[in-house]
């Protein structure tokens, strides 16, 4: 009798085996052939879950994306605003290893996007989803009457957002100095910074 393969899982299986080999070894070392062998299949059999290298790499990119979209759907926002809008943020940020390991993932695939239409048409929309939640906690902000009367909205998108992008890329490039402590004060502080003066 044929052995019965789930194809989704196997695909699964791949595009993680594709991340161990970027975050081990680079990009440069996501090559068929390798990702087969980490996963443990032959590099003939890939063609049934990917027609291409490329479809491959787009589907261990958007996976990152869908992990990290599926917990923000699970959670439970009861805390007061400033803990709702840090525990948001903090989704974009590693601060832990199973998001550390998403975020090294995705800044190798970033990088690549640059010189990869399909890969850059992913990391546009990403990015663009993420500038939306960020200008969602400034709106937020604003809306409960919580903010500085002169606060530019437009611009503290932007500034939250190098901010949470900073913070990001620095934890993943030193992680020894950039802590999720550290990360976690910083984005309290900025908040905070943010709000008008409690009278």
């Amino acid at each position: 009798m044929p052995k019965i393969v789930d194809h989704d899982k196997q695909r699964l299986l791949v595009a993680e085996a594709a991340w161990r080999i970027i975050r081990r070894n680079g990009m440069e070392q996501a090559s068929v052939r390798n990702i087969a062998e980490e996963a443990g299949i032959s590099a003939g059999s890939m063609r049934h879950y990917f027609s291409t290298q490329s479809e491959l790499l787009l589907y261990a990119m958007n996976l990152v994306s869908e992990r990290v979209s599926n917990r923000i759907k699970q959670m439970s926002f009861n805390g007061s605003p400033m803990e709702n809008m840090k525990h948001l943020l903090l989704e974009f940020m590693p601060n832990t290893d199973e998001k550390m390991a998403e975020m090294e993932v995705w800044f190798a695939f970033a990088a690549k996007s640059k010189t990869d239409p399909a890969l850059k048409a992913l990391a546009d929309k990403v990015y663009d989803e993420i500038r939306q939640a960020i200008a969602t906690v400034i709106t937020y902000l604003v809306k409960l009457n919580l903010s500085r009367a002169d606060l530019n909205e437009e611009l503290e998108i932007e500034r939250l957002y190098a901010l949470v992008d900073g913070l990001s890329i620095h934890a993943v490039l030193r992680p020894d100095q950039m802590t999720s402590e550290i990360m976690e004060n910083a984005l309290s502080l900025h908040l905070a910074a943010l709000c008008r003066a409690e009278e």
